[in-house]
């Protein structure tokens, strides 16, 4: 598994994974923010208070991956969802989401490869768009064309576990990102009752 390598999606497995999709996390399995969820109501909040839910959200990451490391095991990763979650899509388009950034730098520096795993449907601007942002990207696996995001999301997971990656850590902001599992631990970032997407 060579660093730089794009996960091109093959059309194989949907059906069996509109199943996996349909299957609820064990109860401990997800760790979340709630600080701002009671602002679903009032719509999206200002920048400062989605950077420090963000920052609670994946404050557990580190440690987690830290212990994750010591016990070893095969090809560690981890998988980040792009837009709201890597990038600040919704505040500053194309920049970094900071708290999130610093969790790949840390995996990236003890050899646990960095996985995205998006809705869109293009993984060459998707990958330029990420490394100019200063992500270091291993791989990237996107939607195919007709396939709902949870559904085409628990593909890429599954192939990437094929691949031969342990994913140990996932990260998105939507319950579309943690559909049909293969992943040990999943962090969830606020979309304030959906309107972050």
């Amino acid at each position: 598994m060579g660093r730089n390598r794009i996960v091109f999606v093959r059309k194989s497995r949907v059906a069996a994974l509109a199943a996996l999709a349909a299957v609820a996390l064990p109860a401990g399995v997800l760790s979340t923010a709630t600080t701002a969820e009671a602002a679903s109501g009032r719509g999206v909040p200002g920048y400062q208070t989605w950077q420090s839910d963000v920052d609670k959200a994946v404050a557990p990451a580190i440690p987690w991956l830290r212990d994750r490391v010591a016990k070893g095991g095969d090809n560690p990763a981890i998988v980040l969802d792009i837009d709201n979650t890597a990038l600040e899509t919704y505040y500053h388009e194309g920049q970094a989401n900071k708290p999130v950034l610093k969790v790949a730098r840390w995996a990236h520096e003890h050899n646990v490869s960095v996985l995205f795993v998006t809705a869109r449907s293009s993984s060459s601007s998707a990958r330029q768009q990420l490394e100019d942002a200063g992500y270091p990207v291993d791989a990237i696996c996107t939607r195919e064309h007709g396939e709902e995001k949870g559904e085409g999301k628990a593909r890429c997971r599954e192939e990437l576990t094929r691949d031969g990656y342990t994913i140990t850590a996932n990260i998105g902001n939507r319950p579309t990102d943690f559909e049909g599992g293969y992943f040990e631990k999943g962090f969830k970032l606020p979309d304030y009752g959906g309107r972050l997407s």
